[in-house]
């Protein structure tokens, strides 16, 4: 028998691991990251790192409100934990497609991608649990203002682009 606590821990944890490593990829692009043009409103780089951690903290946690309130994964979670799993892996995408090959249009593109799945979760999230779809907004806030930020650094370092 499982203890109580380990499905809502093992939850949590599991988008830090993928953000983990994003942050370990993201450390050896810096000298890049920082010679790019930014606008005035881009926060400040210690703030991305923090900011993820409770982002990753508060999606785990509604996608273990999801499983427990559909009692596992079945027939009434195959689409909500679908459109999880979908988002997630599109929002650990992105950090190799920005900082490891430097394609900013591509990025802006699949940064679009992620916020429609993220989208998608937090709608079929309600029906199935109310906390869970509102754990999920603070995270399309960020992340849309992770996509004007990609976009505007895609549209403003032309001689960045390599895509």
């Amino acid at each position: 028998m499982v203890a109580n606590w380990v499905p809502p821990f093992a939850a949590t944890l599991m988008p830090n691991v993928g953000g983990f490593i994003a942050h370990m990829q993201t450390q050896k692009a810096l000298c890049w990251y920082v010679g790019l043009r930014k606008p005035k409103w881009c926060a400040p780089n210690w703030l991305f790192a923090p900011m993820w951690g409770t982002m990753y903290v508060g999606m785990g946690y509604a996608s273990y409100l999801v499983w427990e309130s559909c009692d596992g994964f079945n027939d009434r979670s195959l689409v909500p934990l679908g459109l999880y799993g979908t988002q997630l892996a599109l929002n650990w995408a992105w950090t190799p497609i920005f900082f490891g090959w430097h394609k900013l249009g591509l990025a802006t593109i699949e940064i679009g991608a992620t916020w429609l799945a993220i989208v998608g979760c937090i709608v079929t999230f309600h029906p199935v649990s109310k906390t869970a779809s509102y754990l999920m907004l603070p995270y399309l806030g960020w992340v849309s203002f992770a996509s004007c930020l990609t976009f505007w650094i895609w549209r403003n370092n032309p001689s960045k682009k390599v895509d």
